[in-house]
């Protein structure tokens, strides 16, 4: 009889052990799944501050759907995921919003793509800061008036036309 007690306090202790290792690390999995989408969502938030650009010199070609704005990175953010990024334009005479996708070969209406990248060398295709883009805005509104672009991270600027 003796012999099964201590053979019951063994299993015993080892179930324990056994318990004891799961809660344990499946506690630390978590504290580092929290702790590493902490750190992800702050180096977001980092990027979203550091992130800025204006518009300007933007106007409509004549009697055209077409827009040409100049698009100038002013923060310290580079800025280059196009594809993610949001063009809404507002037409005076339907009174409506449309939003205009990324093209990179433009021509269609409801897209906009980059007309002119000014003889950038050091990293094509993207913004890098103090560097201009035009862009080029193919509405389909007959008489497009106010247009606002929104980069990936959600910063925004809009200009009237």
């Amino acid at each position: 009889m003796a012999i099964a007690e201590i053979i019951g306090a063994a299993v015993g202790v080892m179930l324990l052990v056994i318990v004891a290792y799961i809660v344990v690390g499946s506690t630390l999995f978590a504290a580092e799944t929290v702790t590493s989408a902490q750190k992800d969502l702050t180096l977001r938030q980092e990027a979203r501050i550091r992130t800025a650009f204006t518009i300007t010199d933007q106007y409509n070609l004549t009697d055209t759907r077409i827009i040409l704005a100049n698009i100038t990175n002013t923060g310290n953010e580079i800025i280059s995921d196009f594809k993610h990024m949001d063009v809404i334009v507002y037409d005076k005479d339907s009174g409506e919003y449309e939003v205009c996708i990324y093209d990179t070969t433009g021509g269609t209406a409801g897209t906009w793509n980059i007309a002119d990248r000014y003889n950038e060398f050091i990293h094509p295709y993207s913004l890098d800061p103090g560097e201009k883009y035009q862009i080029r805005i193919m509405s389909r509104g007959n008489q497009p008036k106010w247009f606002q672009i929104t980069t990936a991270n959600g910063i925004y600027d809009s200009a009237m036309v």
